[in-house]
């Protein structure tokens, strides 16, 4: 996907919401736009199903302009999930589901395999839901089904506006790790929008951080609380609270310089970590009063992890 020097002005506003914006984003990438009320990431996202359509500038998506096709088809191809979920509340789970390659012609037999497929996805019991109205379904099932529905013409590109704002933070945390987990399975472009910091560094494998309508900084995760560009990314991003950079590095990344065998013998006795666990999870268990981790890969020794990794791991992150 391509965006290229797009400028939106509202009628009577002084300044432009979306000021100039240029951005490539990668096939298969998780990208959050992330930044305060105001600043001009929700206008963006809307630009590329055309909700908004910009004073100036191009969108491409998979090579084709924006403008080349209708909006009613466009919309078609690209998933759309927001906040407020918007799904039809006379419909069951099923119709809502498949509304959208109803719409594009699919047979029903194709429709309701489709259908089935998204619930198992995420994970709602096809023979318990399908048949169900929107106001039998909690919020955090709603909000599944809506990911669901915006999944379900197969599109290349799926955009998320704040999703997640209106449920609890248990929720919340169940369905960003739904998203993380869907995301791995279809390799679907993803761009969220979030004002949630701690969000946005959960799932993004990109960090786009906006303000007054620009973009300040580009990046990874990691590299956006090593390396803040500006000082409004430092405030934004809190980058001097080391423990949220810990939770971006994976323990397989600090191994100590031990064999697993060596491991195994001098720490018998150490609590155990999974090798994909956080760095942020080895401290918590490193602070309950063991001098050292031994590390298991998918069951195995694989070495062992002490304060000395985790500031080692973390400052050769950061550089």
């Amino acid at each position: 996907m391509r965006i290229e020097n797009v400028v939106v002005r509202y009628p009577n506003s002084d300044r432009a919401a979306v000021d100039g914006v240029s951005l490539d984003v990668a096939a298969g990438e998780l990208l959050v736009l992330l930044g305060p009320s105001g600043c001009g990431k929700s206008t963006l996202l809307r630009t590329i199903n055309r909700l908004v359509v910009p004073e100036s500038g191009t969108i491409e998506v998979d090579g084709r302009n924006v403008n080349s096709v209708s909006p009613e088809a466009l919309r078609r191809g690209i998933g759309y999930v927001i906040q407020a979920v918007g799904l039809f509340p006379h419909m069951t789970v099923a119709h809502n589901v498949g509304i959208v390659p109803e719409l594009l012609g699919w047979d029903a037999a194709r429709i309701a395999a489709r259908v089935d497929e998204l619930l198992d996805l995420v994970k709602l019991d096809p023979a318990r839901y399908r048949g169900r109205l929107p106001r039998e379904l909690s919020g955090g099932e709603q909000q599944r089904v809506g990911v669901a529905r915006a999944l379900a013409a197969e599109p290349r590109v799926l955009l998320m506006d704040e999703p997640f704002g209106a449920v609890d933070a248990i929720v919340r945390t169940a369905l960003q790790d739904e998203t993380l987990r869907i995301h791995r399975a279809l390799g679907t472009t993803i761009l969220f929008v979030t004002h949630d910091v701690d969000e946005a560094l959960r799932i993004a494998d990109r960090i786009v951080i906006m303000n007054a309508g620009t973009i300040v900084q580009a990046d990874t995760p990691l590299h956006v609380l090593a390396k803040p560009a500006t000082p409004y990314v430092e405030n934004l991003m809190d980058t001097k609270d080391t423990v949220r950079r810990l939770g971006l590095i994976r323990v397989r990344d600090a191994l100590a310089d031990v064999s697993a065998s060596h491991a195994a013998e001098t720490a018998p006795l150490a609590a155990s970590i999974d090798a994909n666990a956080t760095l942020r999870e080895a401290l918590s268990k490193l602070l309950e009063g063991t001098p050292s981790l031994r590390v298991l890969d998918a069951g195995r020794d694989a070495g062992t992890l002490d304060f000395e990794g985790l500031r080692r791991a973390l400052t050769a992150a950061e550089a």
